[in-house]
């Protein structure tokens, strides 16, 4: 009887899970090739979770239009449309 019931609470923590991750946009996951999800992490690369959304998408059109130096978000931003930008922009928000 325990192990069913450990097998049945292990079901129920893991697919909460994977609806968690199935949450972020398209891309998103992407980001964390590069930019830091842990903030003990020491890296130049800026960290981006929990980055007010409205930042995330200023910085993506100024790397979009060339306005902004990078060495590779200019090109990783023209892949993104506006609106995948924004909902990309408004779940890193989310993440503390």
């Amino acid at each position: 009887m325990k192990s069913g019931f450990l097998i049945l609470a292990l079901t129920l923590l893991l697919g909460q899970g994977v609806a968690i991750a199935s949450d972020a946009p398209p891309g998103a996951a992407s980001c964390s090739g590069c930019h830091a999800t842990n903030t003990a992490a020491a890296t130049p690369v800026p960290k981006i979770h929990g980055r007010p959304a409205a930042e995330t998408i200023d910085a993506m059109a100024e790397f979009r239009t060339d306005k902004k130096p990078s060495t590779v978000m200019n090109r990783l931003a023209k892949g993104f449309a506006e609106d995948e930008t924004r909902a990309i922009a408004e779940w890193l928000a989310a993440q503390k």
